[in-house]
This record gives C-alpha cells, sequence and structure tokens, in this order.
C-alpha cells in the first residue's frame, strides 16, 4: 500500500505535451520581438504566425490527451497575452509605427490593452457562462485573428517593397481599429464548430493542400488575401447575426 501513494502522484510525459506546445508558442513570441530589434522582421512575423498555429494546436492536443489543467489553461491565457497582445503590435512600432513618436506608442498600448482585455473577457465567459450564448459566434475578435490582422500592413510591404508602403499615421488608425473591435461586441464566426459534409471532404482537403502550398510560394500575398477573406466574414457574421 506504500508504494501506490508515489505511483499515483506520477504524470505521463505525454500528458504535459500541451503546456510544452504552450511553452513553444511563447519562445516563438520572444524570438520574435529579438527578430524585430534586429531588423529582420520577416523572420518575426513568421515566428508570429508559428506562435499562432501552435496556439491552435494545444488546446486540442489537451483535450484529445484529456490532460487538460488549470495550470495549462493559465498558460495558453499568458501566451497569448504576449504573442499576439505584446509581440505583435511591438513588431508594427518597430517596422513603422515609431516614426509618430508617443504617438506611436499610445496606439500599441491601446492595442495592448485592448488585447488583455480581450483575454480577460473570454476567460471569464468561458468559467461563468459555459453553454451560454450562441457557440457559432465569438463575442469580438478573438486575440490571434487581431493580431494577424494588425500586421497586415507588415504583409503589403513584404509583397511590394521592403519599406512601409502606408504612412505611419495610417497603420496607427488601423492597430487601433483592430483593438478596439477585439473589445467589441460584434459577433465573429467560431470555426471551432465548422463541418463539412462527406460527399465534399474530397474537395475540403484539396483546398487545404492549395492553401497550404499558397502559403509555402506566395506567403505574403496570401496572407494579405485571408485578412481580407476574415473581414468579409466579421462583416457577413454581424450581417447574419443582426438578422
Amino acid at each position: 500500500m506504500a508504494s501506490e501513494g508515489p505511483a499515483r502522484r506520477d504524470l505521463p510525459v505525454i500528458a504535459l505535451l500541451p503546456n510544452m506546445v504552450t511553452l513553444a508558442a511563447i519562445c516563438a513570441g520572444l524570438t520574435s520581438i529579438r527578430f524585430g530589434f534586429q531588423g529582420d522582421y520577416e523572420r518575426a512575423v513568421m515566428l508570429i504566425l508559428l506562435a499562432g498555429f501552435l496556439d491552435g494546436v494545444d488546446g486540442r492536443l489537451a483535450r484529445l490527451l484529456r490532460s487538460e489543467s488549470k495550470t495549462g489553461a493559465e498558460l495558453d491565457s499568458l501566451a497569448d497575452f504576449l504573442n499576439f497582445g505584446v509581440a505583435a503590435p511591438l513588431l508594427l512600432y518597430l517596422f513603422v509605427l515609431h516614426e509618430l513618436g508617443g504617438a506611436g506608442w499610445i496606439a500599441v498600448l491601446v492595442f495592448a490593452v485592448c488585447a488583455v482585455i480581450r483575454l480577460a473577457r473570454f476567460n471569464v465567459q468561458s468559467r461563468s457562462d459555459q453553454g451560454k450564448g450562441d457557440p457559432r459566434y465569438f463575442v469580438g475578435v478573438p486575440a490571434p485573428a487581431g493580431a494577424l490582422l494588425a500586421m497586415m500592413p507588415m504583409y503589403g510591404s513584404f509583397l511590394f517593397s521592403d519599406s512601409p508602403i502606408l504612412p505611419a499615421g495610417v497603420d496607427a488608425i488601423w492597430i487601433v481599429l483592430v483593438g478596439l473591435a477585439m473589445i467589441s461586441r460584434l459577433p465573429t464566426y467560431s470555426f471551432k464548430l465548422l463541418t463539412v459534409s462527406r460527399s465534399n471532404v474530397q474537395y475540403f482537403l484539396l483546398g487545404a493542400i492549395v492553401l497550404i502550398a499558397a502559403l509555402l510560394t506566395y506567403i505574403w500575398a496570401t496572407l494579405v488575401v485571408l485578412n481580407l477573406l476574415y473581414i468579409a466574414a466579421v462583416l457577413w457574421a454581424w450581417r447574419d447575426k443582426k438578422r
């Protein structure tokens, strides 16, 4: 009987895999900031994209392995704030917003505060309002999507030149608008409930392969198109919800 106590406290290493993925996302976000300070903006943005991918994987992996925990949930929230509320707007500041001086930094602070409010609201709702509301929609733009939208001026710059193509003031207004969209009551589609009929599975898989190939071949043009499609989806969700 005495030997059973320690055995029960043992934790399978595979159960730690979701937390390891989350920590890897945090490392990617921090490293993106380092590359931003070094002026390697393309690699920095790619690391934010990697962090976004890992953010989408860790939760599903935890549910698959049945290793969900309060620690994992807190780590995930902290990783989201670092990667999408701090690293993403900071890269935009280093890239172009610094030209505005204090005004550019205020835009970064507004976005970061909106991101942390969005994440705090999501955490509270997920704990207290479980099962309430329409599961097809998020309330406001999620933090990962907000970060990808905020960096859209950088995608366009990488696509057409190596320098900013829009005035710094326009970029500042854009990042503030995206931040406000995160804390708004704007309904946005939750793609977690996306389903595909069995008869269309092959077309969905083909489309996914084409998308991956486009990202690998024409990453910045593809990201611009995806961002525009997401904006259209948000507007459509608002129209659909309003009706």
